[in-house]
């Protein structure tokens, strides 16, 4: 079976798909903008076989990048059982066609001579093709230049009487891919693609899709995943242009979704036909909107993936809490998210009672747990070790870990897993408790800075997020998150008044720094000249260095900008350097 398996693939990379005797004067594409779970290969070859049931007047189904394994498979395709796993799928999938229906089009690993290629299949009337991927991404999230080897040029794909194009993804990012598919005959281009989501990233996919259209005068169908994937977050957002480089169709963002796309034989070429503009690209991938909706996806998806009942998060009447507790309720339903409220000696009436107006207008369970007495417990316990000592971050910090203790306790006990809810902006600089705040299975704002935290909830209390389970705006009588929290000065409250500005520089400053060491790489001259005080400049740079060992630590969250920590962003743990310049 495993010899069949290979001779299936190894055939099908040198062949053509039988064509029709006359050229068709259309084709029906249904663009399959679709949530494959990685490492899931049946589950994720039955959905593509539950779209072709459903797709009867399609000539041709396409799926995303790798979408028999879901991307990205990782270390998955270095594993000889799993690539066999994938091949049989795809031989079925291959057989499925046989008796007629839609073509198939769909991403998956191939084996070809002992060489792993990232490849697309097309499958029809029981036959097969095979083309690699040439352009092989190696940066910020990306690293398939260890698992793959680059394919050379490929051959048009001749596909129901059209010679079909398959670019892969980061092969329409340059031209010469799509270049020698149109001096091979290529009539048409489809791209498969697995493009992760981040600000202004939609924008890009636009640039260089309209490049390639222009420059080789044919209609560019690009494909793109849906879903939540760990860190990464796939928004869809799928389209087709025509071979002037004019967006002909967009599909929406965040949603799966199949769409049949006509394409239509004229004088002038190809084209497509009938296409509804569903969203305005430009504002796709760079709203408040887009950056809620990726939080709330990577979060859903996390947790069904990964088959967690529900989630439980310590709700303490602040911003961070309050917007992870409306991002899981908008990702899961009211019934699914468990809060509790750990007081403690220091905690404000006016974040109890915030707490529970957060709890009552999301519809969420809220308990109540002291950490009064646990905390006297471990200070008594250390008394005399700590005897002739000051009162210092130590004992703010025992407060901390005995929430997360307790919080991992109930998450034990029920089967929910833990929401921690530091943002990036406290998470660069250290101002989260290893082993206490930061104790937790998903962090839905990881990646997205504190003024940005405030301007999510303003947001989120005029809008309902696209696929948002939770409580809309305009039925409510009071806001989602209330008044309160925004506007109140943030505080971790574990001294007497103690105000989050008492440490650090405003928010607005914080984060200005922090964008330009982390997303930017700005040099500490370049910041300073930016108008911010030098001292401040270096002692964030300082906080953001020595805080590297803490983020190694930390739980995934979704990826949202540019330069997120862990997959983007790799810096060392032990590090000498400071910018000496300044």
């Amino acid at each position: 079976m495993q010899a069949a398996r290979s001779m299936l693939v190894q055939k099908g990379a040198t062949r053509y798909i039988a064509s029709m005797e006359k050229a068709a004067k259309s084709l029906k594409i249904a663009m399959a903008q679709l949530n494959p779970t990685v490492g899931a290969v049946a589950a994720n070859a039955d959905l593509l076989r539950s779209i072709r049931a459903a797709s009867g007047d399609a000539d041709v189904i396409v799926a995303g990048e790798l979408f028999l394994t879901g991307y990205p498979p990782e270390d998955l395709v270095l594993k000889r059982s799993f690539l066999a796993h994938v091949a049989a799928q795809a031989e079925q999938l291959v057989a499925d066609t046989a008796e007629g229906g839609p073509a198939l089009a769909f991403g998956l690993p191939v084996v070809e001579n002992g060489v792993l290629y990232n490849s697309v299949m097309v499958a029809d009337g029981g036959q097969a093709a095979v083309r690699h991927k040439v352009h092989l991404p190696n940066y910020a999230v990306f690293d398939e230049k260890r698992l793959f080897e680059a394919g050379a040029m490929p051959e048009p794909v001749e596909l129901r009487g059209l010679r079909v194009g398959l670019p892969i993804c980061e092969d329409i990012w340059f031209t010469d891919v799509c270049a020698h598919l149109k001096a091979q005959g290529a009539e048409l281009l489809i791209s498969p693609n697995g493009s992760p989501f981040e600000r202004g990233k939609h924008a890009k996919r636009l640039h260089h899709a309209a490049a390639r259209a222009t420059e080789t005068s044919l209609p560019l169908v690009y494909v793109n995943q849906y879903g939540g994937q760990d860190e990464l977050v796939f928004d869809g957002a799928s389209f087709a242009m025509n071979g002037d480089g004019k967006l002909a169709v967009q599909r929406p963002a965040w949603q799966a979704e199949v769409n049949l796309l006509t394409l239509s034989e004229s004088a002038a070429g190809w084209q497509v036909v009938g296409g509804v503009s569903e969203d305005t690209a430009d504002n796709l991938g760079d709203n408040l909107g887009d950056i809620y909706a990726a939080a709330m996806l990577g979060l859903r998806d996390y947790v069904e993936k990964n088959r967690f009942p529900g989630v439980l998060l310590g709700l303490s009447g602040g911003i961070d809490s309050a917007i992870c507790a409306a991002m899981a309720v908008d990702a899961l339903g009211a019934e699914r998210v468990h809060c509790i409220m750990l007081p403690s000696r220091y905690t404000s009436q006016s974040s109890l009672d915030d707490a529970a107006d957060c709890a009552k207008a999301l519809g969420i369970k809220l308990d109540e747990v002291s950490i009064a007495a646990p905390v006297d417990a471990v200070e008594g316990a250390l008394g005399n070790l700590f005897k002739g000592t000051n009162a210092d971050l130590t004992e703010e910090n025992i407060q901390s870990r005995l929430r997360g203790t307790l919080l991992m306790a109930v998450s034990n006990k029920f089967g929910n897993m833990v929401v921690t809810t530091g943002n990036k902006s406290e998470v660069s600089v250290g101002y989260a408790t290893l082993y206490g705040d930061m104790n937790g299975g998903y962090n839905p704002i990881k990646d997205i800075y504190k003024t940005e935290v405030f301007a999510l909830a303003r947001w989120r209390n005029e809008n309902l997020p696209v696929g948002g389970l939770g409580p809309h705006p305009d039925a409510m009588k009071a806001p989602v998150i209330p008044q309160n929290i925004i506007d109140k000065p943030p505080s971790a409250e574990l001294r007497p008044d103690q105000k989050d500005q008492d440490s650090l520089p405003p928010y607005d400053a914080l984060d200005d720094i922090l964008f330009a060491l982390v997303e930017d790489e700005l040099g500490v001259d370049e910041i300073i000249a930016r108008g911010h005080d030098a001292e401040t400049v270096k002692r964030i740079e300082h906080l953001l260095y020595v805080s590297e060992y803490k983020r190694r630590q930390a739980a995934p969250g979704a990826k949202i900008g540019n330069r997120n920590f862990g997959r983007d962003r790799r810096y060392p743990i032990t590090n000498g350097f400071r910018d000496a310049r300044a």
